[in-house]
């Protein structure tokens, strides 16, 4: 048997080795089993060194650790012994569905299980049904809070939907076996003679969308503010570090950021930066008015290469150049790329559908 790091455990070897033969033996009830897992667990064991010592797979503790847990839950409440001493025969399956209720649906849910002799389906149901039932704003007219009620009124509910009599028949049937209120009995009775359909309104499908390639990921890029601008201005703008596989970003203080394309030339920046400049303060004229553009730079390149311009500091001012010859002057980073703003001659177009006369 493999031992936990001496810093996980509270057990000791001799201790955990007569667990482990409780559980190979199977001493006590469901209740004493998942307690003892748990135990081990949380001890350091693996799930699969358990298996290995006592046969207990790891699906079996997860269920019986799970399902002790919403026993100790119930038992905490003023239930009568013969309700708990019916769970603790083999029915661990029936408690392990209570999981998703709070302590007292699930207490209520349990009474409801030992007067029907629920087994694992009919526990699942009553669990979906009472969690679905706690969701709506107010109880429906008929229903109490009760969990009978709450299968009887989602079988009420799907009675009304179906159009086949013997489906019908089936959900008016199940909801008058669960039906605890006589006004609930009353609801679903009516539909013994009331054949009007209503129809099913399904969930819409989820707005799923993958990201196919990185130029569709928006990139973040850090503002230094707007030209004219200093190298102070530059150099204070903290580094945006990136967590995949969103590339979600940490922003402190007042920092400004805007989001570009994840074109290639971004992505391949190590620390781009950007600020806006007007567009007749750039090294070549660009066609069109002046307007202002986003200039980005990448602080990480301070090397000259005859392919790129740069952003310089003359003068204690800063400007962008191109260089025959390696410069004397200060670099403070490389070019990555001029951003025009969107031209969209009439906004209103994103958003309407399209008019056109015959």
């Amino acid at each position: 048997m493999n031992m936990p790091q001496e810093s996980q455990t509270n057990l000791s070897r001799e201790e955990a080795q007569e667990l482990m033969r409780s559980l190979l033996h199977k001493e006590g009830s469901w209740v004493d089993w998942g307690k003892v897992c748990q135990q081990l667990q949380k001890a350091g064991y693996s799930a699969q060194n358990i298996f290995e010592e006592t046969g207990f797979q790891a699906s079996q503790q997860n269920l019986v650790i799970v399902a002790s847990q919403v026993y100790n839950s119930i038992a905490q409440a003023d239930l009568a012994e013969e309700v708990l001493k019916y769970f603790q025969g083999p029915r661990s399956d029936v408690l392990h569905e209570f999981r998703i209720l709070n302590q007292s649906q699930r207490v209520a849910a349990a009474q409801l299980a030992y007067e029907k002799k629920l087994d694992v389906d009919g526990a699942h149901q009553v669990a979906r049904a009472v969690k679905d039932f706690s969701r709506l704003s107010q109880l429906p007219p008929g229903f109490t809070n009760h969990p009978g009620d709450a299968v009887a009124y989602l079988c009420w509910k799907n009675a009304r939907q179906k159009k086949d009599l013997q489906a019908r028949s089936r959900s008016i049937a199940q909801g008058l076996k669960f039906a605890h209120s006589q006004t609930a009995r009353e609801k679903i009775e009516k539909l013994l003679s009331d054949f009007t359909v209503i129809p099913t309104s399904t969930a819409p499908l989820l707005p799923i969308y993958r990201l196919e390639s990185e130029n569709e990921l928006p990139y973040i890029i850090p503002l230094a503010g707007s030209f004219p601008i200093s190298r102070q201005q530059i150099e204070a703008v903290a580094q945006i570090t990136r967590e995949e596989p969103f590339g979600n970003i940490k922003i402190s203080g007042d920092a400004a950021v805007v989001p570009v394309p994840g074109w290639q030339a971004i992505l391949k920046a190590t620390d781009p930066v950007g600020f806006f400049c007007p567009s007749d303060r750039l090294p070549t004229s660009i066609s069109g008015k002046t307007e202002q553009v986003l200039v980005i730079i990448d602080r990480a390149i301070k090397e000259w290469n005859v392919n790129s311009y740069f952003l310089v500091e003359t003068e204690d001012k800063l400007e962008l150049q191109w260089f025959e010859e390696a410069p004397e002057l200060n670099i403070i980073g490389q070019l990555v790329l001029i951003m025009r703003p969107k031209k969209i001659l009439d906004e209103n177009n994103i958003t309407e559908p399209w008019q056109m006369d015959d």
